[in-house]
């Protein structure tokens, strides 16, 4: 009689396309590597960031073109720091926008507020930026576009309605993400202030979705957003 043993400790070391397509190293060392035009994968459940700078069209204008452009870049670089320290990917910007994916939508938070901190306490002589996020937690499809791969459905489209229901220096982010374990561990120990928020966003037909609002420490003295429950359209 003979026995067959088998180890699969390889298994340990796999990773599906969601894990491989979040990392920011992935992008950085393959960015030619797409999907054949009009391919399209489902890739599983990704955390998804949606940024946007404040009143970036008057700091333009203050501040003039150059000087601006370069605070504009600047804040993509200190973005896709924050963003490859907690695993995450920017997968594009558009504008003065960022687009960035994680596994765990508490590296996705976490990597938000750092960048916010940073944004809003800069060194001396520096100009304070403020940003505008949201925040889903759900799945996505893979896509090739424009020559890199991307990133489309519902929970992007819904991340990037959020970002509409900032007011600055906040975060809107979904239910999905704000149940989550981690995510609620991990505000209860920043002590930031959390309102809860229901809104309707365009082109979905659910009435309202229930969100939480993310109000850093540092941002409240210069917010004057409200502190109770609130209804909103978008």
């Amino acid at each position: 009689q003979v026995m067959l043993l088998e180890r699969t400790a390889w298994s340990d070391n796999a990773v599906t396309a969601a894990e491989v397509t979040g990392l920011q190293v992935f992008r950085d060392l393959f960015a030619r590597e797409a999907l054949r035009p009009g391919e399209e994968i489902e890739v599983g459940s990704l955390c998804v960031l949606f940024t946007d700078l404040l009143e970036s069209t008057r700091m333009y204008r203050e501040i003039g073109d150059a000087r601006a452009f370069g605070l504009v870049m600047q804040h993509f670089d200190v973005l896709k720091r924050h963003i490859a320290d907690e695993d995450g990917a920017l997968v594009k910007t558009i504008g003065d926008a960022v687009l960035a994916v994680f596994r765990r939508p508490v590296s996705a938070v976490r990597a938000l507020l750092k960048a916010s901190r940073e944004f809003a306490e800069p060194a001396p002589g520096g100009r304070p930026l403020m940003l505008k996020a949201g925040i889903n937690y759900g799945p996505c499809i893979a896509v090739t576009l424009n020559d890199r791969l991307d990133y489309f459905g519902s929970t992007v489209n819904i991340a990037a309605r959020l970002v509409g229901l900032c007011r600055g220096g906040d975060a809107v982010i979904s239910s999905e993400v704000r149940k989550d374990a981690e995510v609620e561990a991990y505000l209860r120990e920043a002590r930031h202030q959390i309102e809860e928020v229901r809104a309707a966003l365009k082109g979905f037909d659910q009435k309202h979705f229930d969100l939480a609002r993310i109000v850093p420490r540092w941002a409240m003295a210069k917010s004057d957003l409200p502190s109770t429950p609130k209804t909103e359209r978008f």
